[in-house]
């Protein structure tokens, strides 16, 4: 039977084997609260996918296109209840922290030499030679970048925190999207990984070796036996958990 997994499924049981269960296999329906923060990700990587969509049509649009861009999608989508906010949070503060973003991300890589080759692709990832096991993931922004001669992966991120440097060396998921990339346009480029922490306005690379790539199988075919095998699924109790959307249903809550 072919396995067929995604990054952000596999993290869900190794943060927690019970929200796993709820969510992947009882499956149980919830009432989603997005919060402030979602919403703003969300806006911004639109508008950086239109930005790309543009440039990768041969017109680059002026930065106020694009900010004029994204307050119209901002007013357009806004939810008008059942977004979650913290106490004196204010919407035009979330609304201007978006326009810092892409100001900076703007005047940071214009003139846009690199050249853009895909726009939320989605791959499918073999994991074994037999196709057993499959990840399937979306990348932000695959692009070739003539100078240095590189295939590149980026992800886009608006989150306040920034990870460690040894954190960004164990990545699973733009690892995993790199063989992706490779399955493409051929197994013999080295695909430089970059993360766009777009809050801090820093970009962050990293590179993974052939070795390091052919362990990664091995260790993510080995999770997902892992999971497969699994009959009981305990919780994982930790400060996460009253932000879980399904703390009512836990039994660790009870």
């Amino acid at each position: 039977m072919v396995k067929r997994y995604s990054h952000s499924k596999l993290s869900t049981f190794e943060q927690c084997p019970i929200k796993f269960k709820y969510r992947y296999i009882d499956k149980i329906p919830i009432e989603f609260e997005k919060t402030i923060e979602a919403f703003l990700g969300e806006i911004i990587h639109e508008a950086l996918e239109w930005l790309y969509t543009e440039i990768k049509a041969k017109k680059i649009p002026s930065l106020d296109s694009l900010i004029e861009h994204y307050a119209i999608n901002w007013g357009e989508n806004f939810p008008k209840s059942n977004l979650k906010m913290k106490a004196n949070s204010t919407e035009k503060e979330f609304f201007e922290k978006g326009i810092k973003i892409l100001v900076n991300y703007y005047t940071e890589n214009q003139p846009f030499e690199d050249v853009t080759l895909e726009i939320e692709k989605e791959v499918l990832i073999s994991l074994d030679k037999e196709g057993q096991y499959n990840i399937l993931g979306f990348i932000d922004r695959i692009a070739y970048n003539p100078k240095t001669e590189q295939y590149e992966v980026h992800d886009y991120k608006t989150a306040n925190s920034l990870p460690q440097k040894e954190k960004i060396e164990q990545d699973r998921q733009l690892a995993l999207y790199s063989l992706g990339v490779k399955n493409l346009f051929g197994q013999e480029h080295e695909i430089l990984l970059v993360w766009h922490y777009l809050s801090h306005n820093k970009i962050i690379h990293s590179k993974r070796t052939n070795e390091q790539l052919e362990k990664l199988k091995e260790d993510t075919i080995e999770l997902i036996k892992k999971i497969e095998s699994t009959e009981k699924f305990p919780p994982n109790r930790g400060p996460l958990c009253d932000w879980c959307e399904y703390k009512k249903f836990c039994y660790a809550n009870n």
